[in-house]
């Protein structure tokens, strides 16, 4: 893979965030991809990704990026646009469960991001969200709530990993539709005999090993230049959802 910067959009996986039971909060992970890569492929890794990110906010604050010609754009989001208000489903168990970014405004924020970043000459890469440990993302966050309603309003604690399966599986789908480069992170995780291994206490953050896991899958790809793109034309590839989706304040 060749590539004049390497610029990142996403969320704390992207980041490099873990949580870290000995102090009790969250922090960064020693082994995070962006400096792995960055370290070893000896080219400039900037990370745009904050904790709790969805991809509307990852277009908002592409919008004021200055575009760095040939550079390379991972884009990683879906963690936080499937995540719901677990108070309020708590206390409303009755009510549909509704995720902060709706699935089909996730699907056009995604696509969007891909016409804007080949639009400003720059070269996109969507990269999959992780799989989720449902029985500890469900313990995690019905801390101080009932946990009794939330299982109510759920149906059972696996529908946790199902509803953020579901993002998942559509970022797959628009990396297809647009032609898109795709690093299936995801997969990376499913093909360990126990992924859950890998993960922090809280059932969503890898922990220090499954973000080396993460940014030695990353380095393999780029060294084995696996980034390639569907066959296209360069017209395709170029006018990829660019006139479907004019703004981002029509998005949601």
């Amino acid at each position: 893979m060749t590539c004049s910067e390497i610029h990142i959009w996403g969320d704390s996986l992207a980041r490099g965030v873990l949580y870290d039971e000995q102090k009790g909060r969250y922090a960064i992970s020693r082994e995070r991809c962006a400096n792995r890569l960055e370290t070893e492929l000896k080219c400039k890794v900037v990370n745009h990704s904050n904790m709790g990110a969805t991809v509307m906010d990852g277009l908002n604050w592409f919008e004021t990026f200055q575009p760095v010609d040939g550079a390379l754009c991972a884009v990683e989001f879906g963690g936080n646009d499937c995540d719901l208000d677990w108070k309020t489903v708590a206390e409303h168990p009755e009510e549909p469960i509704q995720a902060r970014v709706d699935l089909k405004d996730y699907a056009a924020g995604l696509a969007m991001f891909v016409a804007q970043i080949r639009a400003r000459s720059m070269r996109p890469i969507l990269v999959t969200p992780l799989p989720l440990d449902a029985k500890r993302y469900f313990a995690w966050v019905t801390r101080g709530l009932s946990a009794k309603n939330v299982l109510t309003a759920l149906g059972d604690v696996e529908h946790i990993y199902r509803w953020q399966e579901r993002y998942a599986n559509t970022m797959q789908d628009v990396a297809r539709e647009t032609h898109c480069e795709l690093l299936n992170l995801r997969d990376v995780f499913l093909a360990r005999k126990d992924y859950t291994s890998l993960m922090c206490v809280d059932g969503i953050h890898p922990n220090n090993e499954g973000h080396r896991v993460l940014a030695e899958a990353a380095l393999d790809a780029a060294r084995k230049n696996s980034f390639e793109p569907i066959e296209q034309t360069a017209l395709e590839a170029q006018s990829a959802h660019l006139t479907a989706i004019p703004s981002a304040a029509k998005v949601g």
